[in-house]
């Protein structure tokens, strides 16, 4: 090392001792040696009933011999024990604990030193000065925090600036450490004013000095007494249905909602004022919390090769997600929407960097595209979640939902067991059972072209995974509903008695991973659901979350069925039948027998007719789908003479 840089690093070090000796640490450790010194002390003056004069001239000289030791190695045991790395805004219990730990390392320490030096001092000494320096020591660390959090507490009672009055629904350790950030927080204009928990055994109890007033059915009248307008629910383990009972009480109230995001972020010690967020409609849903075998999960895709088609979407975009965190040899993401395909890979690349990423654009109905990319990469496992999926756009347009959905999935199948893809999974959906919509229609002819590929190529497992509506989807309700409130309303439902079966896009992901583990070919999987959820129930929830009372600040309009909406879904049909899996969310439903041979001409009658924009498409496809129930088209009105007679002379002109 040259002497420059043996200048630099003395430099340095004498800077980062110069900053330490003057922070807050130094601070410390000087008061901690005058207690210690002042603690020996009176100990001695007690000892002789606080008479100077009495006190023999060898105790004196004994404590002026002893105390130098005292104070150095009570530092070098405290800084050891940490007790000069806390954070003062939050010390408590553990730093306590940290101190008597310290006091009982002390007791050796402290009689070496005396054997050593050979110290004859009364036996009262010792134990008086012992007591009262750790008494001393430790009021010493409270009493900044108890200071700051009177004159917090007061600054919050007189404070006109104060924005919110808070109350904390649970008295557990996540609502504690809530209840703790938020009082010695600076900058939060916030007051947290009681605490609810259902526990009779706590009521009337303080939980770091904010009372508890109650359980969940005195809510709403705490919500007047203390005039809150921001409840917090810090319950992170609760059950599904707890926790909706507690939120629909809360709504009640148009106090601004906001909840822990989960018991996985108190367990990591994540739970802060910075990981609150505001309750969603699929906390009121009274679902339990999925749960998956992630070691089954992980076995299916780690070092596998997995497409994903339609990888870009709501559900394509969260398997890629899920599929990238479980270490998969390659990911093959293929889309025909160029700026979703971009997104997730961006996504991806962010936050797995050493992910083997490969991103295509492509459609299924393209047969060369799909079979020379199937060819080319090799996949395991197939994902086949690109599909046609909006309702009233394909009645309209129902020879592209045959189009893409069930020619795209026949091409797509096809190719995979040329490719020797292992397992083919399509996504489907409950609207696939008895459907009443050219979209529902189309994904049934869907499932039986899976199921017939299995039975044609047994060198693939192809399955099906069915399951209802997905919150948040690209084109589902709740962003209809989002936008509706914040345009001011009128919020719009189709019928009052309208239901449909909800679950969250990772929630369903993560069933269909595992389903897709269960696989042995031919299976059509159906997800649990959970209970039904009233449309017009969800859309008044929603206005209440946004603080706002349906048919007053935000009125709600019924709109009527659309073509091909029915006011309930099915998650199975009657011939089906259900056998119970590992996982209680995820059934089986038994293959229904079909004329394969008939079936496939049934296929390239629908390529053809679909190719040619056939009028009566839905024909065809209720010949294939006999539980398909539709409305027939009316024929257009005929036009007037005039306007025929103009037609003909353009076209011979």
């Amino acid at each position: 090392m040259t002497g420059q840089n043996k200048d630099n690093t003395k430099t340095k070090h004498e800077s980062h001792i110069s900053r330490y000796l003057f922070s807050r640490a130094g601070v410390v450790m000087f008061l901690d040696v005058l207690i210690v010194i002042a603690s020996y002390l009176f100990a001695l003056w007690l000892r002789f009933d606080f008479v100077y004069s009495a006190i023999p001239s060898e105790y004196l000289e004994g404590c002026m011999w002893a105390l130098p030791y005292w104070c150095a190695v009570t530092i070098v045991v405290f800084y050891g024990c940490h007790l000069y790395h806390s954070i003062w805004h939050f010390v408590g219990m553990t730093e306590l604990g940290q101190m008597v730990k310290a006091y009982i390392i002390l007791i050796p320490c402290y009689g070496a030193g005396a054997w050593f030096m050979d110290l004859h001092m009364p036996k009262s000494w010792y134990l008086i000065g012992y007591i009262l320096a750790f008494l001393l020591h430790s009021a010493l660390r409270i009493a900044y925090r108890f200071t700051r959090m009177v004159i917090s507490t007061s600054r919050q009672k007189h404070d006109p600036g104060l924005i919110d009055r808070i109350m904390i629904i649970g008295a557990g350790e996540a609502g504690r450490i809530l209840v703790k950030e938020l009082l010695n927080s600076e900058h939060i204009q916030t007051r947290v004013c009681c605490v609810i928990d259902d526990n009779p055994n706590k009521k009337g109890k303080m939980l770091e000095g904010i009372p508890i007033v109650g359980g969940r059915d005195d809510i709403l009248d705490m919500v007047k007494e203390y005039e809150i307008n921001r409840i917090i629910y810090a319950i992170p383990a609760t059950t599904g249905q707890n926790r909706k009972e507690i939120l629909n009480i809360c709504k009640e109230t148009s106090c601004r909602l906001q909840t822990v995001p989960g018991v996985y972020q108190l367990v990591n010690g994540e739970v802060s004022v910075s990981t609150l967020r505001d309750v969603e409609i699929s906390d009121l849903l009274g679902r339990a919390q999925v749960e998956i075998n992630n070691e089954e999960v992980f076995r299916l895709v780690k070092g596998s090769v997995v497409m994903v088609t339609g990888g870009g979407g709501s559900i394509g975009s969260e398997l890629c997600r899920q599929i990238a965190a479980n270490r998969p040899g390659q990911l093959i993401v293929f889309d025909i929407y160029e700026n979703n395909a971009y997104e997730i890979q961006q996504e991806l690349r962010r936050k797995y960097p050493d992910l083997n990423l490969v991103t295509l654009i492509g459609s299924v109905r393209n047969t060369h595209r799909i079979n020379s990319v199937m060819t080319k990469y090799r996949p395991d496992v197939v994902f086949h979640a690109a599909a046609h999926k909006h309702v009233p756009l394909m009645e309209d347009s129902p020879n592209e939902a045959v189009k893409n959905n069930v020619m795209g999935t026949y091409k797509a199948a096809k190719a995979a067991a040329a490719a020797g893809v292992k397992k083919f999974v399509l996504i489907s959906t409950d609207k696939a059972v008895n459907p009443t919509n050219i979209m529902g229609a189309s994904k049934r002819i869907c499932e039986m072209i899976v199921q017939m590929m299995n039975r044609k190529c047994p060198g693939t497992d192809f399955v099906a995974v069915r399951f209802g509506n997905v919150l948040g989807s690209n084109g589902s309700v709740i962003p209809l509903f989002k936008k509706q409130i914040a345009e001011g309303g009128p919020v719009t439902v189709t019928d009052k008695n309208i239901i449909r079966y909800f679950m969250t896009i990772p929630e369903a992901v993560s069933l269909v991973l595992q389903a897709a583990h269960y696989a042995k070919g031919g299976e059509i999987f159906v997800l649990d659901m959970g209970e039904p959820v009233r449309i017009d129930d969800m859309a008044r929830n929603l206005i209440r979350l946004s603080g706002l009372q349906p048919d007053v600040d935000i009125k709600v309009e019924y709109t009527g069925l659309r073509p091909g909406e029915k006011l309930y879904e099915e998650l199975l049909m009657d011939e089906e039948g259900l056998t119970e899996t590992s996982n209680s969310l995820i059934y089986i439903g038994h293959p229904i027998e079909m004329d394969d041979e008939w079936f496939i001409r049934k296929l390239d009658e629908l390529d053809k007719k679909s190719k040619q924009d056939f009028e009566k498409i839905r024909e065809i496809v209720a010949e294939v789908v006999p539980t398909y129930h539709y409305q027939p088209a009316e024929p257009p009105a005929e036009e007037p003479l005039y306007v025929r007679e103009a037609a003909i002379t353009a076209e011979q002109a």
